[in-house]
């Protein structure tokens, strides 16, 4: 079985041969750049000091080559465009050193000169003559946005400010897409996930706008918050203008790739807290479900493309909404968060949506518990989610950094149910 046929059979809810797994499809669903040198490191693919390319600075995620895709039998490769949330391209690579040690490449607006205290500033487009959109504190390990909102004058408030970032797709962007989906679709086997952007609606990560030079409109997190509430009009307004948008280049985009791709990612825009969802079913329904009902109906009147939702916490009480909406795919499915229960959720919802992720716990389990601890808990969750099809494997959020190597190696190995080879004892 083709890892695009195992992938096509879990998410129409049969079992495949074994548990589809994921590893770097999509911003959501990979690893920090250092989790990944230890990774190649200890399962001998490269020699040491070798560095491992950041493809996205925002989160300081790791690439994940074909070496490591087949080493760990990942069956998912990512479809997305060459900017980073910085606003700048991957190309042109050039080495620097994590504050860890950690030996990477960076693409070559990627600033890489400290400020007097240490810290890491990053400029919107690599340009330094405006001001920075991104912070990682010395000895850290990710960015923090900087918020660069003007103060607000509730007279001069325009939806349009809130859309610059928003608009038709390029031809260049076209042939991009229709390129890679292309090359990726007759030189491997694996499933296409693919992330056009666009859909997101109110995506806190996407809202301060890291990538534009001067951003306008409602730019700070809590005032857009608050804004969901207090300024609703305004905020319906912009997802209104923004899907309008993003369905003319959902069309356009069809025409390029086609159905060689398997998964859309729509929204990662998150709704829940640890315990329980931050806005109430009643909120979800009224401000953001049109939007995505629209979306997704639309991906499915015309393609064989799964949607793919990513919203961390406790969202057991949206998931009925998020059916409704059509969503195909949950993703992080975080379980430690309240109401998550796995065995739950699977018996409750496992025949109305996929669940992609779940796999291990991210937060306690796979940074601080011991291999054995991994394997149990990843051999639990198999257990529970795999009956009937309807999952594919993935961490709950990315692999952070300052994971145990052994843990790392328990978690895979014990998802492929075998050994990986490797040099060193586990």
């Amino acid at each position: 079985m083709t890892s695009r046929e195992r992938v096509a059979l879990a998410l129409n809810h049969q079992e495949p041969d074994r548990v589809p797994l994921d590893l770097g499809g999509s911003p959501v669903t990979s690893m920090h750049v250092s989790s990944v040198y230890l990774l190649r490191q200890a399962l001998e693919l490269d020699e040491p000091g070798t560095p491992v390319k950041v493809v996205e600075p925002y989160q300081m995620l790791g690439e994940i080559e074909p070496d490591l895709i087949d080493a760990l039998g990942v069956d998912v490769v990512p479809l997305q465009g060459p900017w980073t949330l910085f606003g700048f391209k991957n190309e042109n690579w050039k080495p620097w050193t994590l504050f860890d040690g950690t030996p990477v490449l960076v693409p070559e607006a990627f600033n890489t000169e400290p400020e007097p205290n240490g810290d890491i500033l990053m400029y919107p487009e690599g340009d330094r003559s405006v001001a920075p959109s991104g912070r990682m504190p010395h000895g850290g390990y990710y960015f923090d946005t900087i918020v660069r909102q003007e103060p607000l004058d509730e007279s001069m408030l325009n939806p349009e400010d809130n859309l610059e970032e928003f608009g038709p797709i390029s031809a260049e962007g076209l042939a991009y897409f229709a390129r890679e989906a292309e090359r990726l679709f007759t030189e491997t086997d694996k499933a296409i996930f693919a992330n056009f952007g666009g859909t997101a609606f109110g995506d806190i990560a996407m809202v301060p706008a890291p990538f534009l030079k001067h951003p306008r409109g409602i730019r700070d997190v809590e005032e857009w918050y608050i804004s969901t509430v207090l300024r609703r009009d305004y905020v319906y307004q912009v997802f209104e203008k923004q899907c309008e948008l993003g369905l003319a280049n959902l069309e356009k985009i069809f025409g390029a790739v086609g159905n060689q791709v398997s998964v859309l990612f729509v929204t990662g825009t998150d709704f829940g807290m640890q315990t329980g969802p931050f806005i109430s079913p009643q909120t979800y329904r009224e401000l953001y479900q049109p939007f995505h009902k629209l979306v997704n109906d639309w991906v499915h009147r015309h393609t064989a493309w799964k949607t793919f939702t990513h919203t961390c916490g406790s969202v057991v009480e949206l998931l009925p909404d998020f059916i409704e909406a059509g969503f195909d795919i949950l993703n992080p499915v975080q379980c430690s968060a309240k109401g998550m229960d796995p065995r739950q959720l699977k018996e409750r919802f496992g025949d109305g949506i996929v669940f992609w992720g779940g796999g291990v716990d991210t937060q306690h389990t796979l940074p601080f518990g011991t291999p054995q601890q991994v394997r149990a808990e990843v051999a639990e969750r198999i257990t529970i989610f795999a009956p009937g099809g309807g999952f594919v494997f993935n961490t709950i959020h990315n692999v952070q950094a300052k994971i145990p190597v052994e843990n790392l190696l328990a978690l895979y190995e014990t998802v492929v149910g075998q050994r990986i080879p490797t040099g060193r004892p586990l």
